[in-house]
């Protein structure tokens, strides 16, 4: 049973015949998401640079991950029998723009730089939490169970991530900034 107190409905039929515009909706997200991950695991390295070891440690074990979740990404265009294309996801790159841009508004190796670049790692792990969570859950109301299973774990590593950050904010840097001046 779900939060709502209803219980979600799911089909029995089979997607790709029977389900073609929640199908391409599907797609068209998994496309976004795949280049979005892409996205990340170039912009990823930058934000490494981080001066709290801490940081730097959580965005690379991060990057990793995420490496992980482009391969699951391929393995669902391979198990939805779909081509493995990407399509340029608007959100995730203004999201990593902004996030640039507050960066490089701090001084380079400060704290308050490292406070930036966790506010900016976590808008953008919010929307992946977003992504992942509603595409599983298509994937199940399509009946995908091995989809939603892969969407899954990379929902979770996603939420680990930015828990992580919120930990790494407020037991370190953010205090840490607050003594800068």
């Amino acid at each position: 049973m779900d939060k709502t107190g209803s219980n979600p409905k799911f089909t029995n039929r089979s997607p790709l015949q029977e389900e073609p515009a929640l199908l391409e909706l599907f797609a068209q997200s998994l496309r976004e998401l795949y280049w979005a991950e892409n996205h990340l695991v170039k912009t990823l390295p930058k934000m490494a640079l981080a001066s709290s070891s801490r940081l730097a440690g959580a965005i690379e074990e991060h990057l990793e991950e995420t490496k992980m979740q482009v391969s699951r990404l391929e393995e669902i265009f391979h198990i939805t029998n779909q081509k493995m294309l990407a399509q340029k996801c608007e959100a995730m790159e203004c999201l990593t723009k902004e996030g640039e841009i507050l960066i490089e508004s701090t001084d380079p190796g400060t704290a308050t730089r490292d406070v930036a670049v966790i506010m900016a790692s976590q808008k953008v792990e919010h929307h992946e939490i977003a992504c992942y969570g509603t595409l599983a859950q298509l994937a199940k109301t399509l009946g995908l169970e091995e989809t939603a299973a892969l969407l899954e774990q990379s929902l979770e590593e996603e939420k680990a991530a930015d828990v992580k950050l919120t930990e790494i904010a407020e037991n370190d840097v953010n205090y840490e900034a607050t003594m800068e001046s």
